[in-house]
This record gives structure tokens, C-alpha cells and sequence, in this order.
């Protein structure tokens, strides 16, 4: 896999991020602590440190070395120097027999509801199936989450069932709704 991706959709970049970056995905990650709350893992105080972030951007860039995850970092087309605007994440790529990874998204308080994910995710998809040549992505999803289910159904991803219990989301263990789309060419 290559050291950096980037791809356009009609309004958007999306784009792996250096850890130059750190102090604007920061400032995303802080703007954004209590909207993302109800829909995240607890994170430590920490977490909220320039030096967390770098090191994150860090992981990212080794996960994409090594074939294993690819994050992609959503901002305005012609504003490539930010705001993030939203970010999403194949994560946990496992190739051989499988070819399959899990998908996870979120988007800034001030993006929701104009069509920054839906747009994003359609094109990060694409190069998904198309260029890593992945066979499956399974999204998981909390029952009462309406609008991230509205998502993944405008894509044409399938309910499969409720995984109960499987995250432990702001200090709670949820069910989530198992969704997977199938690309059919591979």
C-alpha cells in the first residue's frame, strides 16, 4: 500500500494526514468531545494532546505501510488546509481468504446532515473494492444511531444481525446493528 492516499469526490478531499496535522486534529477531536460522547469509547484526558494526536497520525501511517488500516481525513475541496470536517477508517484489514475490514466514521457537529458522509464514504469505498481490492466491509452500528443507519443504507449496505454487547461505547456495552456491503467484482 502506498505512503498516502488522496481522493475527491464533487465537494471533498479526503486524504491521510502527516503529523504535521496533529494541532488541527486536535482541535477537531476537542470542538467535537461532548457531541461525539453518546457515540464513542471513553478516551483518557490525555487523549487531547497535541502529542496524542501526532502519535496517532503515527499509528495511522504505520497501519497503511503495512496493509493492515487506512484512514482518510474529509475536508472541504480547495480548503485542504482544514477543517477536518468528518474522517473515516477501514480498520483491522485482514487479507488471504478474507479480504475483508471493519468501517468506522464520524463526522463534525457542524457537517452532519448535508451529505459529507454519504459523498465520502461512497468514493472510499470505490477505492476500497476497486484498488485494495477488499471483498467485504462490515459496519456496526447502535440501533438508536438514526442517521449513521440512514448512511449505510443509502450505500446499499445489508442488515445481518445485532451483535449484542459489542462495544462498550461512553462506558456502556451496546448492541450494534451488523451491516456488510459485498463487492461482487473480486
Amino acid at each position: 500500500m502506498s505512503d498516502s492516499v488522496v481522493l475527491y469526490t464533487g465537494r471533498f478531499a479526503l486524504m491521510t494526514l502527516g503529523e504535521s496535522w496533529a494541532g488541527e486534529l486536535l482541535d477537531y477531536q476537542a470542538r467535537n468531545r461532548e457531541f461525539w460522547r453518546e457515540w464513542n469509547p471513553l478516551t483518557p484526558e490525555d487523549f487531547y494532546t497535541v502529542a496524542t494526536q501526532r502519535a496517532r497520525l503515527r499509528a495511522d501511517a504505520e497501519l497503511l505501510r503495512q496493509g493492515l488500516g487506512l484512514r482518510l481525513y474529509i475536508l472541504r475541496k480547495g480548503a485542504e488546509q482544514g477543517p477536518i470536517m468528518a474522517d473515516l477508517a477501514f480498520n483491522n484489514i485482514v487479507r488471504g481468504a478474507f479480504q475483508s475490514c471493519h468501517l468506522g466514521y464520524k463526522a463534525d457537529a457542524a457537517a452532519i446532515n448535508q451529505g459529507v458522509m454519504t459523498e465520502a464514504l461512497g468514493a472510499a469505498i470505490a477505492y476500497a473494492f476497486d484498488e485494495l481490492k477488499l471483498h467485504r466491509i462490515e459496519a456496526n452500528v447502535m440501533p438508536r444511531n438514526a442517521r449513521s443507519r440512514r448512511v449505510v443504507s443509502k450505500l446499499g449496505f445489508a442488515e445481518e444481525g445485532l451483535a449484542r454487547q459489542y462495544l462498550k461505547i461512553n462506558g456502556v456495552w451496546e448492541d450494534h446493528i451488523h451491516y456488510v456491503l459485498l463487492n461482487d467484482a473480486v
